[in-house]
């Protein structure tokens, strides 16, 4: 029985010395030390000597058994030692190298200028307000002094939204800010400084206009304004978002809810103010920005302001037209703003 335990440590010893990874280790545990292995099936013969054999035969194979975990438990060990190793080794990195940084995105263009503007206002105590883009017709038109059969009231003009009428009129897609106008006066007293931006839809689809777009409504309401306020106002923001080197005109033109009211034209920034008609954007030197004037006397009436008390100034720009016109952006087409082409948009 001596015999056989020398035999079996020595084929033990000559097999682990032969392994070289994990699966033939695991191999080796079973065949020689597992429930079935070699060193159980010999020990089962120990209970067939004689009493003092047993003993020392016990203790022999007691030896042998400690001896082969401890070698068994050292392999294991070497194999785990080489494959942290070889695992550091392929996924080494220097992490004294900078890393490579992750695409960020960041505003859309036209986002940009709307923080800027609503920056710009705030700076002269102007408000940011929002109204609803889909709102009733009641302060879209009629709160506004325009009339049933004015133009803009047409289907063909504004995307009337199919839903029943209440007694503020039909649901409309907002064609401007300023169903805000009304709005804010049913809910603040003058004075009032508001500047709205919001989202507004018109029927209208060509290089200077897109069915979806983006307005800044501004709105002064207090005691003694005056014309010359307003172009205070707009020559300021003028100077602080065109910069020095273009001019500005005011032009007599008609508002419902605006008496004076006049149309606001900037310098084009594509052909530098030529008015020789050659330019594919302005076709004369000059690009309109959009209307302003005095609020009408019945719009103050519907928002709940005695006109004989108040008076004050509104104007509403388009925030794409406007951004089109500043200092080295020179697109000619509004349309280049939506089109998600990335080499465009990334520019900015």
């Amino acid at each position: 029985m001596k015999h056989k335990l020398d035999q079996l440590q020595k084929e033990f010893e000559s097999v682990l010395s032969r392994v070289t990874d994990r699966a033939a280790l695991e191999a080796l545990k079973n065949a020689f030390l597992g429930r079935k292995g070699k060193l159980k099936l010999l020990l089962k013969e120990v209970a067939s000597l004689a009493d003092e054999e047993r003993k020392t035969i016990g203790a022999i194979a007691n030896e042998v058994k400690e001896a082969f975990e401890v070698a068994y438990g050292k392999k294991e060990r070497e194999l785990g030692t080489r494959e942290s190793g070889e695992q550091r080794e392929r996924e080494w990195m220097d992490i004294t190298e900078p890393g490579r940084a992750p695409r960020e995105g960041h505003l859309h263009l036209t986002s940009q200028a709307m923080e800027e503007i609503t920056a710009i206002f705030s700076r002269i105590g102007f408000e940011s307000v929002r109204a609803p883009e889909i709102d009733w017709d009641y302060y879209v038109f009629e709160s506004l002094n325009m009339p049933a059969d004015h133009p803009a009231r047409d289907d063909w003009e504004t995307f009337f939204v199919d839903l029943p009428e209440s007694k503020k009129g039909k649901m409309v897609l907002t064609p401007h800010t300023s169903n805000s106008q009304v709005r804010l006066m049913e809910q603040v007293k003058p004075p009032i400084r508001m500047i709205n931006i919001n989202r507004t839809y018109r029927r209208q689809m060509d290089i200077t206009h897109i069915p979806m777009f983006h307005q800044f409504e501004g709105l002064l309401i207090d005691k003694g304004v005056a014309v010359t306020h307003l172009k205070g106002v707009l020559d300021y923001f003028a100077l602080a978002f065109f910069g020095g080197g273009r001019k500005t005109r005011l032009r007599p033109h008609h508002f419902r809810f605006t008496e004076p009211s006049f149309e606001v034209d900037i310098s084009c920034g594509v052909c530098g103010g030529n008015e020789s008609g050659a330019c594919r954007l302005c076709k004369g030197g000059w690009l309109e920005l959009g209307g302003a004037g005095m609020v009408h006397p019945r719009v103050l009436e519907a928002g709940g302001v005695d006109p004989s008390v108040y008076s004050g100034f509104a104007f509403g720009w388009g925030v794409e037209r406007t951004l089109m016109m500043r200092e080295g952006i020179k697109i000619d087409d509004i349309r280049i703003l939506y089109k998600n082409d990335l080499r465009f948009v990334t520019q900015f």
